[in-house]
Formats: structure tokens, C-alpha cells, sequence
């Protein structure tokens, strides 16, 4: 399913490897917080042409915002 993928994006990108920099759940959270801003805003998928989530949605959604 979706959310399946997007949450093993988000731990194979955001997290493994990373583990031991969260000292606090807060930390952990703001990490989180931040990828998915990322992950809407910023990174490009070829399976939507090439844009952002945010981007495509703004593009081809009409009245989306």
C-alpha cells in the first residue's frame, strides 16, 4: 500500500544509519517532521513526472489549493 511505502522511505532515508543521533523523542520527532516536508516539498519522483508531491498536485489537481 502507500503508507507501507512511504513509511520504508522514510526509515530507509531518515533513520537507518541514524539511530543513535536521536538522543530524545523530540529529536526523533523534529527529524520526522522535517522528511516529510522534504519528502512533499522537495523530492522529485519519476513516477509523477519528475516534480514533488506538492507540485504535481498544484499542477494537474485543479483547485487544489
Amino acid at each position: 500500500s502507500v503508507i507501507e511505502s512511504f513509511f520504508g522511505t522514510l526509515k530507509r532515508e531518515c533513520f537507518y544509519g541514524r539511530e543513535k543521533e536521536f538522543l530524545t523523542f523530540k529529536q526523533l520527532h523534529k527529524a520526522i517532521a522535517n522528511y516529510i516536508y522534504y519528502y512533499n516539498h522537495k523530492r522529485i519522483k519519476d513516477k509523477i513526472k519528475w516534480m514533488s508531491p506538492i507540485k504535481f498536485r498544484e499542477t494537474f489537481i485543479p483547485n487544489y489549493n
